[in-house]
């Protein structure tokens, strides 16, 4: 039995949700998400809960079980709250500015790196080496940030980068003579 799928998702009063089948669509103060939950879970709104339980007895249903618990539960915590991920840009003349839907990072190469800002997530340089992103959706929240992430590892020698705030950099030793 699915310990994380048995609990019901409580949704706060100013959260308005709407159940039609395998469609959920929930409605708050930070936005509108959707989400189609698969075959194998059967979704219940009731009394201000919402009880997620398998649709059969299968391995796979199962396994869906929580997962579809956990996205929903995700989808109430963004509508309602929001994620944020702050994102540190480590290195001498790197830096990140914001301006009309565009993300530009100067991180070091021979040109400037433009980011289009997808919809739905929210980008704010609040200094010009600390980027926070937000949004309703975990998901995407996640995504943009993976993807600057990529745009500069960081360097185990150098310590030099894009990180995410908090994440410890693991120094390597350099040459010997």
């Amino acid at each position: 039995m699915s310990r994380v799928g048995r609990l019901p998702v409580v949704i706060p009063d100013k959260v308005k949700i709407d159940v039609k089948g395998q469609e959920i669509v929930l409605k708050g103060a930070k936005g509108e998400l959707k989400a189609v939950i698969g075959k194998d879970a059967k979704v219940t709104f009731t009394d201000g809960k919402v009880q997620v339980e398998p649709a059969n007895d299968t391995k796979e249903a199962r396994a869906m079980w929580g997962t579809a618990r956990a996205l929903i539960n995700n989808m109430v915590k963004g509508v309602s709250e929001g994620f944020s991920i702050r994102i540190e840009i480590v290195g001498v003349g790197f830096r990140a500015v914001v301006d009309k839907g565009m993300l530009t990072l100067s991180l070091g190469y021979s040109h400037e790196i433009k980011y289009v800002i997808p919809t739905g997530v929210e980008i704010k340089a609040e200094k010009p080496t600390l980027v926070v992103i937000s949004g309703a959706d975990k998901q995407l929240v996640g995504q943009v940030a993976a993807e600057l992430h990529r745009l500069r590892r960081v360097d185990p020698y150098k310590g030099k980068g894009v990180l995410y705030e908090g994440k410890k950099i693991r120094r390597k030793e350099g040459k010997k003579k």
